[in-house]
Parts: structure tokens; sequence; C-alpha cells
């Protein structure tokens, strides 16, 4: 359908992971709650739930819910500042495989209703509903009620946001002016009166170093940047960035919904309560490796998929962080496979027995260049084609892990 007429919405689960925490335990409803606490957190005598008053380490929130976000909470936030802003906030662990069993709740859902969907992530998606509505804003409208309505059902009660409009851009921005359990339309002669007055950060892309360089520019508004040249953007945000600025400003966004994208990678990492140390903590480190290999060989199994590189993260106590990987001949999908393969990385990472090389906050591995079972097959057919057998190239991987140590 041309542009004119098109229909796109942006659904946005409502502050995601603590609402999923709510469909778990209804006593939680009405209570201000952050969820990224330390796993075996436990209430003090006479409490329900833990607080962020009993917190004592590092980290940052995941999330907080609105009742949370009223007392200054917000994503992202160091956890030891919250709790001097609300100690009395309740304080949960990040459960992902239940926000994981949610999400794909809610696409299921949405997918029976309106199946041209761009998946963006583990709450948020985009929908052609072009085809569908014909191009009307009214019957979108209706569409879009429905939409909120079934992913209410089945997820127990969790709400979304929708916003509506003649693109990805606008559709995004307005999904976000009505939270919790909103629906916002902007058609296209609207986009002056709703979205100009917005502040530029209002745009996906804007990030807060570009809010900066604008706001000493006496760029505030959407309004205010739409109102720059094209050349005077450019000029100081460079060419490309300065056009898509300039288009964003006057709502001009021509991409499409694409319905499906081939995962690039796929990853598991895990940030310690406490740092750990790379001699005197080996045996915890690698039972934590072998338990991040076990989650990423789930997540492949899960998305049919094997894995030419494997690779590792490593942020240090000073919070600087290094990344090494590792293509062989083989196509990894195993949790032992991915552990040989991330102890080829690790070895290059020139850890020191003291110093700031010594501590570990946080530990990751991943899986890239992703094949189907399909294509590994020919790739074997063309390795055997070379004289080498897929056998022989895993044992060649296999002697150097060992030589190794």
């Amino acid at each position: 359908m041309e542009l004119a007429r098109r229909i796109i919405a942006h659904l946005d689960m409502d502050a995601f992971y603590a609402n999923a925490e709510l469909v778990r335990n209804p006593a939680l409803k009405g209570l201000p709650v952050a969820v990224g606490g330390p796993r075996g957190l436990k209430p003090l005598p006479g409490q329900a739930f833990p607080t962020l008053g009993q917190y004592a380490g590092r980290g940052v929130l995941t999330t907080a819910n609105y009742e949370a976000r009223a007392l200054g909470l917000h994503s992202a936030m160091p956890t030891m500042k919250a709790a001097k802003l609300a100690p009395q906030a309740i304080l949960l662990p990040a459960d992902f495989e239940w926000y994981k069993t949610q999400s794909r709740r809610f696409k299921a859902a949405v997918r029976k209703l309106a199946p041209l969907l761009e998946d963006r992530g583990i709450d948020e998606i985009y929908l052609d509903l072009s085809e569908q509505t014909g191009g009307d804003y009214a019957v979108a409208e209706q569409l879009a009620r429905q939409l909120q309505q079934a992913v209410f059902e089945a997820t127990g009660g969790m709400t979304c946001s929708i916003g509506l409009s003649q693109n990805k851009l606008t559709s995004k921005i307005c999904s976000d002016l009505r939270k919790p359990h909103g629906l916002s339309i902007v058609r296209p002669e609207e986009f002056r009166n709703i979205i100009w007055p917005l502040p530029v950060g209002k745009i996906n892309g804007i990030g807060p170093k570009a809010q900066e360089k604008l706001k000493a520019m006496h760029v505030h508004t959407i309004a205010d940047l739409a109102a720059q040249a094209v050349e005077w953007l450019q000029a100081r945000f460079g060419e490309t960035y300065g056009l898509w600025m300039h288009n964003s400003a006057h709502g001009v966004d021509d991409r499409e919904v694409t319905l499906y994208s081939e995962p690039k990678s796929i990853s598991r990492e895990t940030t310690f309560e406490q740092d750990m140390h790379v001699r005197r903590d080996r045996d915890q480190l690698t039972q934590i490796l072998l338990h991040l290999a076990e989650k990423l060989a789930k997540d492949l199994e899960r998305k049919q998929r094997l894995a030419r590189t494997v690779g590792v993260k490593v942020r240090f106590a000073d919070f600087k962080s290094i990344t090494r990987d590792i293509t062989t001949g083989q196509a990894h999908s195993t949790p032992e496979s991915l552990v040989l393969a991330a102890r080829e990385c690790l070895k290059k990472i020139p850890f020191t027995p003291h110093g700031a090389r010594a501590n570990i906050r946080l530990l990751g591995i991943k899986a890239s260049h992703l094949l189907t079972a399909e294509d590994a097959a020919h790739r074997l057919q063309q390795t055997k084609a070379g004289g080498r057998s897929a056998a022989q190239c895993a044992t060649q991987l296999d002697l150097g892990l060992e030589d190794g140590g």
C-alpha cells in the first residue's frame, strides 16, 4: 500500500518485567516494585517482600513499575541510589525465563489478530495494519483495542500501550504518550500539533549526547529541530545523521515493517554481586561459564541455529570490558562445545594475578555467524571434499585445547 495510506502500530508492553512479576504474585499490585535484586534476597521479619532498604551491593535496576517511578526510580538506575530514594520499595530478582514466556504469549496473541508483525525485542513489536484497515484510522483504533484486550487475556493481566501513525518513527513516539494501557493516534495532518511540542529526546535515535549538543544550540523541542536547515544539521552532526534528524523532525520515515529477520547473534551474560578473582574464584567461574553455555545451547536449540563463532565478554572491576572470539572448523550447539571454544577465547584475555585485570564483575558468552542445520550440512560436505572430516576438525580443536591446559 502506498505510504499515504499506511497505518503502522507500535505496541509496547507497560513496565514489562515488573508487571510480569505482578501476574505471578497479585499481592504486589499497587505497591512500588523494582526488578534487579540479587537472587536469594529474603524479606526481613514482619515483611512480605524484600525491600531496597535492605540491599547492599552493586548493580542497576532492570525496571520499575509505575508506582516505583512515582518515587523517582527508573531502569538503569544504580541500585544503591534507588535504595536511598525509596528504601520502602520492593526489590525482586530478574527472572528472564519467565519474562520470555510472557513475551511469547503476548506475541502469539497479537499474531492471531495482526499477523504482519516485526519483533523488536522482548517487550515491543511493530505491526503493519494497512491492508487490514484499508488505511482507515477508525478501523485501526478498534483493532488496537482488540489487541490490547488479547494481550491482557494471554498474559494473565498485563497491559500494553499502542501508537498508531503513518510510520514506525511516529508510532514509537506516540506509544509512549499515554502510558500505561494507552492508545495514541497521530494522523499525518496531526503530526505538527502533537509531535512538534515534544522534547527532541522523544525521537528514538537522538540520545543523551546529541540532546546535550542540541540544547547548547538552543534546540529543545522537535519543532525547534524541524526549524533548522538540513545543511545546518549536517554541518554539526555529519551528512547522514544530520539528514536523518531533519527527516525525523518532519515525520519522514519510509521504513517497512520487517516480518522476519535472521538472528545475527545470541548471547548470555551475568553480572556478579561481588567481584570474582580470576584465580581464587576459578572453580566458581568455571561453573558460571558452564551454566551460561547451557542456557546459550538451549537458546540455539529453540531458534534452530548452530554457531560458527563463539565469543566471550569480560568486564573487570574498573568497568573496562574486553571481548574475544574464535571461529573454528565446526558448528557449535552443545554446552560442551561452547565451553571449549569459550576457554580458547579466555586464553586471549590478558588476566593478571593482581590489579585491575584480576577481578571480574561480568562474564558473558556469545554465539554468532549462525547457521541452520541445512547450512551446516552443506559446509560439512565442502569440508569432506577438501580432504578433512568434521570429526578430524573437532579432534584437532580438542587437542589444541588439551595442550593449552
